[in-house]
């Protein structure tokens, strides 16, 4: 999946680095939303064939098109508050489409846009004296731009917007419980839990064994590379 986004931004993501790092040799920058980017996840195959299939296709807005687990999708049926949010200069999902799922969805939508691109808007704790991000409430009859137009501009970052909208759809808070899991799920293991410190290795090994040919062909790349 990484790869994939990666190519989608050939510039940015692949000619940049080749040109800094290979041929002037410098080091990359060090920050933490790269550190945090670079923790890859062991995504299953059937998702990621899935998440292009959405990229392709985008199936989500037609009823009944996509289907999760088996069972149709109708967006226009779904009644429940929903927060959606969009990021000023994010490349893979820009913030216009990002607003206009608020019109596919039945229930109340509260648009959020905020400063930054794909990672850096999600990632965006309180206390970043660059973050910013804009509400508005919605009007079916106004594009993004219009909406943007009248939008207010907020400075810090819009989990703390987030959360005060979290607070007014919960109900009453209770107490928090004293152990993990219940009688019906059990905990299985302490956090993070064990499929996170799977490495590739372990990974390949279990594709092997399922899958011969798959170690196969890992041997003929590596024989041929010498």
């Amino acid at each position: 999946m990484g790869n994939v986004f990666t190519w989608m931004r050939l510039n940015d993501l692949v000619r940049n680095y080749w040109v800094n790092n290979y041929l002037m040799g410098q080091d990359p920058p060090v920050f933490d939303i790269m550190s945090w980017n670079a923790d890859g996840t062991n995504l299953p195959a059937a998702l990621h064939r899935q998440f292009l299939d959405i990229f392709e296709d985008n199936p989500l807005p037609t009823a009944g098109a996509f289907t999760a687990p088996g069972t149709p999708i109708e967006p226009d049926r779904i009644k429940v508050p929903n927060y959606v949010t969009g990021a000023v200069s994010d490349l893979l999902t820009p913030w216009k489409s990002c607003y206009l799922t608020t019109r596919l969805l039945a229930g109340d939508s509260t648009f959020v846009l905020s400063n930054a691109g794909h990672i850096a808007s999600l990632v965006n704790p309180p206390g970043n004296p660059k973050a910013s991000y804009f509400t508005a409430p919605l009007d079916d009859c106004e594009s993004p731009d219009q909406w943007l137009e009248r939008a207010q501009k907020h400075t810090g970052s819009w989990w703390e917007h987030w959360a005060e909208w979290a607070i007014e759809q919960s109900g009453r808070e209770v107490p928090a419980p004293a152990e993990l899991g219940s009688k019906h799920h059990p905990m299985q293991a302490p956090a993070p839990g064990t499929y996170v410190k799977q490495n590739n290795c372990a990974v390949r090994r279990w594709l092997s064994r399922r899958w011969p040919r798959f170690a196969g062909s890992r041997r003929g790349r590596r024989s041929g590379s010498g």
